[in-house]
């Protein structure tokens, strides 16, 4: 059976007559006689008694009326879910992320895809950057975001990977001497209490590297593993902090314009912090995770250019 033969046999069942039927798929009668005759011969039964000229369905016919109208039902279905899901209409996105974005910048985006779209459904999961590379690589997740100073294996076949990078910049409270200028650098900072992601982290190392250049003193007086918590003690006042354009743009977004304890500046020399969109090397990427990444690759420019 295929689905011609499918649709012919029901079309002829619902209408009453080969006639009928041919008018209403827009086919000759001859094709549709066709149909059925092949659609018979291959279920080696007849379906339809021939008395004047017309047809009159035997019992089992009934019987592969209600399976067609289920098959060709769900093949419909089956198209308008394909046509939703290429339109963005109807799908699922199952992202992990490491910290930083997954706080504020993520769900930003994800709320501008789903506008409008109901039948949109979003997983947001936050992970470690090693821990985001081992979910993408179960092929269980559409999208990730990892930071490439994590250590984790790169050359890994089951990742695909596209990379990013994000400048730092440096954040000091807001009534600090040093948020007069446009630009900080280490000598600014020569003996500040600093706060910095863990010394194993490049940024870590880049700026400790740019520190000893100049003969500053680098006071580390707190370390986390991720940027986020290191601006809770620059809002207090207690140090400064080197962090890239990603966090920045979070703070200033669930802090809003008028709570915003924290100064940004450029930092000199420059320092980058690298981070990767990881995708499931073995299966294509759905059309909504396609999207998605279309949207984060542009606020990835649009935050590097605004800082």
């Amino acid at each position: 059976m295929n689905i011609g033969q499918l649709t012919a046999f029901r079309e002829v069942m619902l209408a009453g007559s080969v006639s009928q039927a041919a008018r209403n798929l827009g086919r000759t009668q001859p094709a549709i006689s066709t149909a059925i005759a092949a659609l018979e011969s291959e279920l080696g039964m007849q379906l339809f008694e021939r008395r004047a000229r017309r047809l009159h369905p035997v019992p089992e016919a009934h019987y592969l009326l209600s399976e067609a109208t289920g098959i060709l039902g769900r093949l419909d279905s089956a198209r308008q879910n394909l046509r939703n899901l290429k339109s963005l209409d109807s799908g699922e996105l199952r992202i992990v992320s490491m910290p930083g974005p997954s706080v504020f910048l993520v769900p930003r985006l994800v709320s501008r895809l789903t506008q409008g779209r109901d039948d949109i459904r979003v997983t947001i999961i936050t992970r470690s950057s090693p821990q985001v590379h081992q979910l993408i690589s179960t092929q269980s997740y559409d999208f990730g975001i990892a930071d490439m100073g994590a250590n984790f294996d790169r050359t890994s076949q089951l990742v695909a990977t596209q990379p990013a990078s994000s400048r730092c910049i440096c954040a000091l409270p807001a009534g600090d001497p040093l948020a007069a200028q446009d630009v900080v650098t280490p000598s600014d900072l020569d003996g500040r209490p600093m706060a910095m992601l863990h010394e194993n982290h490049a940024t870590y190392r880049d700026t400790r590297a740019a520190f000893d250049a100049v003969g500053a003193a680098f006071d580390v007086r707190y370390e986390t593993q991720y940027f986020i918590p290191l601006l809770n003690f620059v809002e207090l006042g207690q140090a400064c902090a080197v962090v890239d354009t990603m966090s920045a743009e979070s703070y200033q977004g669930y802090r809003g314009a008028d709570m915003q304890r924290i100064v940004f500046r450029r930092f000199e020399p420059a320092i980058t912090v690298e981070f990767h969109v990881l995708t499931p090397a073995h299966r294509a990427p759905s059309a909504l995770a396609s999207a998605f990444n279309a949207l984060w690759q542009d606020e990835v420019r649009r935050i590097n250019a605004a800082f």
